[in-house]
């Protein structure tokens, strides 16, 4: 059976204290990578520490990716963590901040969804491009199914964020070919066990979600670090400027 190895690989994760992000930290360990995660407001220590428990280097730091200067400065950090160099960055930390109607929206709700989903993902691909040398490397990511279906009840924002990270991954995929770079992105359905569909999704609409999706379940962290796993790896060599849809039938592109 083919076994996806990391081992010797080095990866920073945004967001990776909780939910997708800290399954996708794990993940990544378990297949032998050294692992940095940021976070912002939860806690870290215990990612950190099961990280560690499998027997890779692990460190956090906390940062606001909407402020490129503290990104710059906290990926120079990670990568000496590291050993000088980062081979996989995951761009998970982002979210849905709030529900607003165009109608009722706010610049600052308008402009704060975007930097928090999409600049982020810019500014850290960006910061992270030094350290990514050595003729291989990964840039995987994190949009959502709301990018490609118009997402749910006062969510316009949060959409467009998403699907403009989709955008990001196309053009980023060719401008760093040539560096043997890739970039991909998977867009989740509904994932429970995340703070995003614990705050902004009720059970009733939870319950409706469900009955729409094909496999008739909700995903689940791991369904989607997989799938990150995976495109991290050289089975995904000759993938780049892709979005895997991991929605279990909800929604077909």
């Amino acid at each position: 059976m083919t076994t996806i190895d990391l081992t010797g690989k080095t990866a920073l994760v945004t967001g990776g204290s909780i939910g997708i992000g800290r399954e996708i930290a794990l993940e990544l360990a378990r297949a032998g990578a050294d692992v940095v995660i940021t976070y912002l407001s939860h806690p870290a220590e215990e990612v950190v520490a099961q990280v560690k428990e499998l027997g890779r280097q692990a460190a956090a730091f906390k940062l606001d990716a909407i402020n490129s200067a503290e990104v710059d400065q906290v990926t120079g950090a990670a990568a000496q963590v590291l050993g000088g160099r980062i081979d996989i960055l995951v761009n998970n930390a982002g979210g849905l901040v709030g529900r607003s109607t165009v109608a009722e929206m706010s610049n600052d709700h308008w402009h704060k969804v975007i930097d928090v989903n999409l600049s982020s993902a810019f500014y850290c691909s960006r910061a992270v491009l030094p350290f990514m040398t050595g003729g291989w490397g990964r840039i995987i990511n994190i949009s959502s199914v709301a990018a490609q279906n118009g997402g749910g009840p006062g969510a316009v924002a949060y959409a467009t964020s998403k699907a403009g990270m989709i955008g990001l991954t196309k053009g980023l995929a060719k401008e760093l070919a040539s560096r043997a770079i890739t970039v991909n992105a998977v867009a989740p359905g509904l994932i429970l066990d995340t703070p995003f569909h614990e705050t902004f999704t009720p059970p009733a609409a939870q319950k409706a979600t469900i009955e729409s999706i094909a496999l008739k379940r909700p995903g689940y962290p791991p369904d989607v670090a997989g799938s990150v796993v995976f495109l991290a790896s050289d089975l995904a060599g000759f993938v780049t400027g892709e979005t895997i849809s991991i929605n279990g039938g909800a929604w077909f592109v």
